[in-house]
């Protein structure tokens, strides 16, 4: 797998600190003092060379020593930082799997329509009431977007989206879009179709979806997938420095979660753009890795062949490129070699879903990004298009499909033991989605049947063949919260409070390296972050519990009370909450 080179200075960094041997007691004495020692509670290394350790140094943005607290003690001097954790627990700070940066600004900006626990949305009319408030709140006028997100239609009383004309007779003067929980589709009103000239008379595109009134062509207002992506980019958004205040301002909600490295999953050319003069403004307080979409890399990588950034630029590198082969299986877009139980989203029958894309497009643009040495994440829910990410890989390697490339299966949530086995035989890493036991499990067992269900996001049995999963919450399909997604690997229970998979949870502690040194490892940076040990950055999360010591349970109700970004504390939990 890549490994992201650090800057020369930080090399000597390196090499200053190897040869530190901080444990030996008669060397100790001519190393320069610490500038920050952390002590007093639980530290969590993720290093099983060493699990465990009382106190921890600092200085210059690294880890210096790791171990007992007298020993480590013997590096501080007079204006070194001493922190005392008062019992609290430290662990490495959070990796995050894969989420979407830029959707800071959409959760900003647009109307939180989710159901409990994500969100306040039991029916219908509290969706509409919530796109209402966001009408007032922000004084869109006649003719503006009103958009929402986070809707889940399974989860409503009604068990349907609003329809087209209850949009129409609340928002009159003004489009409307609705997207899906799953960011792959949206409920549009009359005003929204029209703008976009979707009429009786559109097509349904390939691999796409549009809902017709029964009985007749006309749209009902539905658009998934490839009917919906065209669509969703060309909606108007804040001007690029309203954007730039709000990923600046949106990044808070990364570092409450203990993110010290966060992933844009599919980053436009000018979303790049963005991203990179935010960067060198200074004003990103963590590290992000950028995945370029497929669709862009000429315009990003200038007409090259795409290619890794080894170093941060001010905290931005590319990391590889996002390719997207299916759906959501909550939408039911998600491609399967069997039919779903249910119709499909436009109550189609014996529906298996589809590819996003024809297989040889998926073969030539593996094979673009493996020729110029990029890192490949491809989105892959539905066991079909696992396949069809297996069967680009095998193409793209030119015969030596075993030759590592550091590929990563991003969800796999549908994967078949047969794939893991190959994933396993071909060098390809899943980014699971556990989050989905809670949020979509009980919609899993009605879509796909139990067994099936009780597959998804199988860590268990991908780490018993020795890989090592990273896990994410795709922010904002599920909200940022990586304390909750150790719980989900950990307990893999549904909102109904049936057990999806009981064979597949996890230990705390794998829980907990899925979010550090395996998502470490996925970036190819676990030389640098991940775990606790000299010469790393000093990330850090300090939580208000142990999450290998509670009772599995009761994990979900630990928080984060600090987040530490190479030394320094960017984020720290106010007082009194």
């Amino acid at each position: 797998m890549p490994t992201a080179r650090v800057s020369p200075t930080v090399n000597r960094w390196a090499a200053v600190l190897a040869g530190l041997a901080w444990f030996a007691g008669d060397r100790v004495d001519a190393v320069a003092p610490a500038e920050r020692i952390i002590r007093g509670g639980p530290i969590v290394t993720v290093n099983p060379a060493q699990p465990t350790a009382a106190a921890v140094a600092i200085t210059a943005g690294r880890i210096t020593a790791v171990g007992a607290e007298a020993e480590v003690m013997r590096l501080a001097g007079p204006a070194t930082v001493i922190t005392d954790l008062a019992g609290r627990t430290l662990v490495p700070g959070f990796i995050d799997g894969h989420s979407h940066f830029m959707s800071l600004v959409d959760v900003q900006t647009q109307a939180l329509c989710a159901s409990p626990p994500a969100g306040p949305c039991r029916r219908v009319a509290d969706v509409i009431a919530a796109l209402q408030d966001l009408q007032a709140r922000r004084n869109i006028g006649p003719g503006k977007f009103v958009m929402g997100f986070g809707y889940d239609p399974e989860l409503l009383a009604e068990k349907r989206p609003p329809t087209k004309q209850e949009l129409d007779a609340a928002f009159p003067d003004n489009p409307v879009i609705l997207v899906h929980v799953s960011g792959h589709g949206a409920m549009l009103n009359s005003r929204a179709l029209a703008t976009y000239s979707i009429t009786a008379a559109t097509p349904t595109p390939a691999w796409g979806v549009i809902g017709r009134e029964p009985g007749t062509d006309e749209p009902d207002g539905l658009l998934f997938e490839t009917a919906f992506l065209p669509i969703f980019s060309k909606v108007p958004g804040p001007g690029d420095e309203e954007t730039l205040a709000l990923l600046t301002a949106g990044q808070e909600l990364y570092l409450r979660e203990g993110i010290t490295t966060a992933q844009e999953g599919a980053t436009m050319k000018h979303q790049l753009d963005l991203l990179r003069i935010l960067a060198d403004r200074g004003s990103l307080r963590l590290d992000l890795v950028a995945l370029p979409f497929i669709t862009e890399i000429d315009a990003v990588f200038d007409g090259k062949l795409p290619h890794n950034e080894p170093d941060y630029k001010n905290r931005l590198r590319i990391g590889g490129v996002k390719i997207v082969s299916d759906g959501s299986p909550q939408g039911r877009t998600a491609c399967f070699t069997t039919p779903y139980l249910v119709p499909g989203p436009a109550g189609e029958k014996d529906w298996r879903g589809e590819l996003s894309f024809p297989q040889p497009t998926l073969n030539e643009w593996v094979k673009k990004a493996y020729d110029g040495g990029a890192t490949v994440f491809v989105h892959c829910n539905g066991d079909a298009a696992i396949d069809a990410l297996l069967e680009a890989h095998r193409y793209a390697s030119g015969g030596d499909p075993a030759k590592p490339r550091g590929t990563i299966g991003v969800h796999s949530q549908f994967i078949r033991r047969d794939q893991l086995e190959k994933y396993r035989a071909w060098g390809i890493t899943p980014s699971f989605f556990t989050l989905h036991c809670f949020y979509f499990g009980d919609t899993h067992v009605e879509n796909r049947g139990a067994a099936q269900a009780d597959f998804i996001s199988p860590m268990k049995s991908a780490r018993a063949l020795g890989i090592r999963p990273a896990n994410h919450t795709d922010f904002n399909v599920s909200p940022l919260d990586q304390i909750f997604t150790i719980h989900t690997a950990v307990n893999r229970v549904s909102r109904s409070g049936r057990v999806i998979g009981c064979d597949e949870r996890v230990t705390a502690l794998e829980a907990l390296e899925a979010i550090t040194i395996d998502g470490a490892r996925m970036y190819g940076e676990q030389g640098l972050k991940g775990s606790i040990e000299p010469g790393k950055l000093a990330d850090f999360a300090v939580l208000s519990a142990n999450p290998l010591t509670v009772p599995a349970t009761e994990i979900a109700s630990i928080h984060v009370e600090e987040t530490i970004k190479e030394g320094a504390t960017v984020w720290r939990r106010p007082a009194g909450r």
